[in-house]
């Protein structure tokens, strides 16, 4: 199942999206999804009548995983860490489809990183690698935006990484998926820049649920970057950096400064 959030006459809903390609209409269903199920409604509208944003706003949390792709690491003349190299992302810091990034004023070099995203279905800790699937809900597509000279200047990631609109999220939650093997892309201004798949991963995303879950409590709607291929580069005022994830679809944002 495709699950968005999406927005008509300014009321926000969650609905299934269902259909082929250029033609999807979204059936409005009732409530939270993360806390009532997937219970149809009646009521219908053409994909593209409709403003998609945020598939999830996490009530606690975005948790990052970087360096994950070993090809990313050593472009950026890293190291693989022994551990996971885990970081937080508020949720003031997610947008939607098409919403744009805002630039902050402290950073002059902003990265983009397309990412697999995880979202957890329901509270757990201590979760083994092999019950991972059972606090799944489900997989979108993340851009995990870094200001690059913050990053290096404070020797902590709190301002690089979790700046509002570092993390946009989208187009919906694809539940039904085999994340072992997904090709990952991306563009900037419709030129392909990153081309990698989860294959590559040095911990698999299982894996990372676990590590994770023992670090922190997961919650309903808490999200896990999985980190990036290589291939990342640095955006400006007017681009456009768009992601796509076999299986999930395209997430679209334009970046701004203002």
């Amino acid at each position: 199942m495709r699950i968005a959030r999406f927005v008509v006459d300014n009321d926000p809903m969650y609905g299934l999206v269902e259909g082929e390609s250029g033609s999807e209409v979204v059936t409005v269903i009732k409530g939270d999804p993360f806390f009532n199920g997937v219970e149809r409604t009646t009521i219908r509208y053409p994909l593209e009548d409709v403003r998609l944003v945020a598939p999830i706003i996490p009530r606690s949390k975005v948790v990052g995983v970087g360096r994950n792709f070993a090809e990313h690491a050593r472009e950026l003349g890293n190291e693989i860490p022994v551990h996971p190299l885990l970081f937080l992302k508020p949720n003031t810091s997610v947008v939607g489809p098409g919403e744009p990034v805002v630039m902050p004023a402290f950073s002059e070099e902003i990265s983009y990183e397309a990412e697999l995203c995880v979202v957890i279905g329901r509270i757990c800790k201590d979760v083994p690698e092999e019950r991972a699937d059972e606090v799944i809900f489900g997989y979108t597509c993340g851009n995990d935006l870094t200001a690059r000279d913050v990053q290096k200047g404070d020797g902590q990631w709190a301002r690089a990484k979790g700046f509002d609109t570092s993390a946009p999220l989208g187009p919906w939650i694809e539940t039904e998926l085999d994340p072992e093997e997904l090709r990952i892309q991306g563009w900037l201004n419709g030129e392909l820049r990153q081309d990698g798949n989860t294959n590559q991963m040095v911990r698999s995303v299982r894996e990372l649920v676990s590590i994770v879950s023992r670090a922190f409590t997961l919650l309903p709607g808490d999200v896990i970057m999985t980190g990036t291929p290589a291939g990342v580069g640095l955006v400006t005022d007017g681009d456009r950096y768009e992601i796509e994830i076999e299986g999930i679809g395209r997430l679209s944002n334009p970046i701004v400064r203002r």
